[in-house]
């Protein structure tokens, strides 16, 4: 490798090769001719009189007169001004900015060509460094404006050097490395001598790039023509090589530069090298550079701290961050929107939303102002805890300050519309994309097709979907994956399978996640033999990744009782490389048991220990629940004993196996003990203890029904616990036949051994309103708020559901009262439904009371920006909307500045 000093001397005078793929500088973009139409005279004279004057710029008459000036009468203005090139180039900056024409890029393009065709080119050379300054934040735009460059070479525009070096700037900061060295080749080629500071640029922009090895064959030529390596040089060159992962490299760079004085390493250089650490995973290392750094008098900028901040988050160390953070501010460097940025964002990942609000608050407080991607996190955050409204507070606040939502702003939100079962809302919600001249793009129907047929909508779906190509957007893998999991789970896996077929004629090549979802599909229909073909195709199609879709056919087979067909395909998945996982053995077991050979699935689980997969808490559940389904209950007592002796604590899955067996055979005092001892280790009851508990506590006191018993026992009766994944479901029965001063009775036994009824007074609101008992319900939640207790979300709904339905909007109005003033804030769905009863019941003062304890109790300060948005979730569903809205986007699409 060709890094140090002396070995770069030894490149003078050896050609310099690059790999350079065809890269076409020409704009499709033609050059205008003069047009025949132009503004009056006099007001191109009144103007150029105007712009002669003193402050010209401030001069509201003028911002009158040129708010609305095409770039054809701006180059009129300019060529009467031509002996005066500063005024010139001043008014050309002045009216791209103030001009309400809308002076994209294209039209200041135009601009600049028709100040070229009247041979200006004093002036055009200076407003083309405005124009390239301009540009310089995004990639195609600076594309676009090199194309019109080429173009214009050709009625004889040159660019002169100070243009060169400022582009080859803006080249470097974008990371465009080949473009950079394409252009110095005609930098060349026009005879222009490069300066320091333009090789600097061109180095920068090939390591950035990861082109290395052609940066440091560059550096040849800077030593060949007498220049130096500085600090900025070889800073490139480590950035090079931690861009392409050689940190050995990086750092024998590095030690180089330590040695020599007028390389002396800087913060940034220090940044670089531990931002490659982070990247790398030894964060370890990276902390003690930071040291290394701070020893040697070379202290920690803001970026530093924020690498490791950053670094910190991903590994998901978020407690250490807040005294990085601390040390940072202690050190006086101050944390910047990024650093925030961070913070909030994987404070939101991990569910803490309130500490991102509070880190949201202190970066304000700072006078740190949040940009789009700050308010993009939270909203994200917001919309992933279901708190739609706290998150159009938000969306109304970032347009109070002038900070513009982006196209993923509405695209979190849509999806929080979606999460909270509003796919129509997230539809109606393209309206504001529209507004805010911004376009719907693939992530955004991505979501409402993926919302709608988490809803068994597919109709809709496929009206987006078929609404895309309209647009001319295509979809992609996700959007099709969507559809067939969508039609899988509504039982059409041969409509799924057409779906595929539509998807690889598009071009789109279906992953793993969408096989399995098809191939999922036809298994619970039943039609195993189609499932294996569709396998056989995931295989050519080298889509087989990981050993998930074996687990899936391994479990269908074993449900099936079919020996052979099981053993085949664990000897095919050995066979294709996948190695056996707890998940698979925990499988193979689950099958043994639901075939009532318990015995084999014993012996299997000591071959496991043998073989070194050594079996986990779940393991040992699906035995235990084998064994409970026998009737060997002490057996599977005794196992839950050795299970502790390998270091296993049992999950509330255990301890529900359990106390539902000892309940099914009589022995209520042994559940309540077990009850008791999982409190104790830290599990908490679930909804299935609680039920096993009542129907046990009222068959052993008040017999109210000697077949209630009947209910448990056919509960779990030949099930599989792999199968099972919703812990919530409970028969109903019970809560049909069970008085309620036997539940309050279970109320306070639950209070004695456990010492917390919060969940058990949720369990039985839940299951009494799942019934129809509605009244006794809203008895317990009552019962519960005066207790200091917080009532499920869900249960409320249905309670202030079931209280609309019926127009008992008063005592529904009393009802969210005394919640609301107890602390507890019923959810988004709730409000919208009384606020839709009371306004068809006309009773206007108590909908706008309702919406005003809404902001007071949210904690919701931006009352004005927020009332528009209660409106839009209020309003009624009207499915002919969708439809219409549809055409709209469509609409938009063909028009610039569309008007609904």
């Amino acid at each position: 490798m060709l890094i140090l000093t002396n070995k770069l001397l030894k490149l003078r005078g050896k050609p310099l090769h690059i790999h350079q793929h065809s890269v076409s500088m020409l704009s499709s973009i033609s050059l205008p001719s003069p047009p025949n139409k132009t503004a009056p005279d006099d007001t191109i004279n009144h103007i150029s009189s105007l712009i002669n004057q003193p402050n010209w710029e401030h001069n509201t008459r003028l911002k009158s007169l040129v708010s609305h000036i095409p770039p054809h009468v701006a180059s009129n203005i300019i060529a009467r001004n031509n002996d005066k090139t500063e005024l010139g180039v001043q008014f050309f900056r002045w009216v791209c900015k103030q001009s309400t024409y809308c002076y994209d890029l294209d039209n200041r393009i135009q601009l600049l060509k028709l100040i070229v065709f009247r041979n200006l080119f004093g002036m055009a050379h200076k407003a083309l460094i405005f124009l390239i300054k301009e540009c310089s934040n995004g990639e195609d735009e600076v594309v676009r404006l090199m194309g019109a460059i080429e173009e214009m070479r050709g009625i004889g525009f040159r660019l002169n050097y100070p243009c060169y070096s400022i582009l080859l700037m803006g080249l470097a900061k974008l990371s465009m490395g080949q473009r950079a060295f394409l252009l110095y080749q005609r930098i060349v080629a026009d005879g222009f001598v490069l300066g320091m500071v333009d090789y600097k640029s061109i180095v920068n922009a090939l390591c950035k790039n990861g082109f290395v090895q052609a940066a440091e064959m560059f550096l040849s030529t800077i030593l060949r023509v007498g220049f130096h390596l500085d600090s900025h040089v070889c800073t490139s060159l480590v950035l090079g090589y931690c861009r392409v992962g050689d940190l050995a490299s990086a750092f024998q760079v590095f030690e180089k530069m330590s040695d020599e004085d007028s390389c002396n390493p800087n913060a940034v250089t220090y940044s670089i090298l531990i931002h490659g650490l982070c990247e790398a995973g030894r964060i370890g290392e990276a902390f003690r550079l930071k040291e290394e750094m701070s020893e040697k008098g070379c202290q920690p900028s803001t970026r530093t701290y924020t690498i490791l901040i950053k670094a910190l988050c991903d590994v998901g160390s978020s407690d250490k961050v807040l005294g990085l953070l601390d040390e940072m501010v202690t050190k006086g460097c101050k944390p910047n929107d990024h650093t925030y940025t961070i913070l909030i964002d994987r404070f939101c990942g991990e569910g803490r939303i309130e500490e991102a609000n509070g880190m949201f608050r202190k970066m304000l407080k700072d006078g740190v102002f949040p940009g789009t991607v700050t308010y993009n996190a939270l909203i994200n955050g917001y919309c992933k805890e279901g708190r739609v409204v706290s998150a159009f507070e938000l969306l109304g606040v970032m347009e109070r300050r002038n900070c513009k939502p982006s196209i993923r702003t509405y695209n979190e939100l849509m999806e929080g519309l979606c999460r909270i079962n509003k796919p129509y809302k997230a539809m109606l919600l393209l309206r504001k994309v529209t507004d805010n001249s911004l376009l719907p793009n693939t992530v955004s129907y991505n979501i409402l097709i993926d919302g709608f047929c988490q809803e068994g909508q597919l109709r809709m779906a496929f009206n987006i979907l078929n609404s895309m190509d309209t647009i001319g957007l295509k979809p992609d893998g996700f959007t099709f994956t969507a559809l067939i999991d969508g039609l899988c789970k509504q039982g059409r896996p041969e409509e799924a399978n057409g779906i595929l077929g539509l998807m690889i004629k598009k071009g789109i090549s279906p992953d793993e996640v969408t096989w399995t979802a098809l191939i999922d599909g036809y298994c619970k229909f039943g039609e195993a033999g189609t499932a294996f073909m569709l396998f056989e195709r995931m295989v050519d199609h080298r889509c087989l990744t990981s050993p998930h879709i074996f687990n899936l056919f391994l479990d269908f087979l074993s449900k099936q009782n079919k020996v052979n067909e099981t053993n085949a395909m664990l000897g095919r998945m050995v066979k294709f490389g996948f190695v056996p996982s707890v998940v698979t053995y925990t499988i193979l077991i689950d099958g043994l048991c639901l075939a009532g050979v318990t015995r084999q699935s014993l012996n299997v689980l000591e071959l496991m220990k043998q073989g070194g997969c050594l079996p986990n808490v779940y393991t040992y559940t699906v035995v235990i629940h084998g064994l409970c389904q026998l009737g060997k209950v002490d057996e599977a007592q005794a196992l839950l004993f050795k299970m502790s002796l390998l270091g296993l604590s049992p999950n509330h899955i255990t301890y529900t196996v359990l106390v539902q067996a000892h309940v099914k055979y009589g022995k209520l005092d042994y559940a309540t003990k077990i009850v008791s001892a999982m409190v104790k280790n830290g599990c908490q009851p679930n909804s299935r203890i609680y039920h096993a508990l009542l129907e046990g506590f009222v068959m052993s006191g008040k017999a109210i029904n000697a077949g209630v018993l009947s209910s448990l026992a056919d509960v779990g009766a030949k099930s599989s616990l792999v199968r099972e994944k919703n812990d919530d479901y409970v028969p109903s029965r019970v809560f049909r036949e069970i008085n309620i001063g036997d539940a309050f009775e279970l109320v306070d036994k639950i209070d004695d051994c456990v010492g917390s009824t919060m969940d058990l007074y949720n369990f039985l609101a839940m299951g009494f309103c799942k019934v129809g008992r509605m009244s006794e319900a809203a008895h317990f939640v009552q019962d519960m708020v005066r207790r200091g207790l917080f009532p499920d979300k869900a249960v409320c709904s249905l309670i202030i559901e079931y209280l609309c339905k019926e127009q008992n909007l008063d005592y529904c109005l009393e009802f969210m009262d005394l919640i609301l003033n107890n602390g507890f804030i019923p959810s988004v769905s709730s409000y919208c439904s009384v606020l839709r009863g009371l306004r068809k019941e006309g009773k206007v003062q108590e909908a706008q009371r309702l919406v005003s304890d809404l902001f007071k109790y949210a904690d919701i300060e931006e009352n004005a920006a927020v009332s528009p948005y209660i409106d839009f979730l209020v309003k009624e569903d009207e499915a002919h909307e969708f439809l219409e809205l549809l055409k709209l986007v469509e609409h938009t699409h063909q028009n610039e500045r569309p008007i609904i």
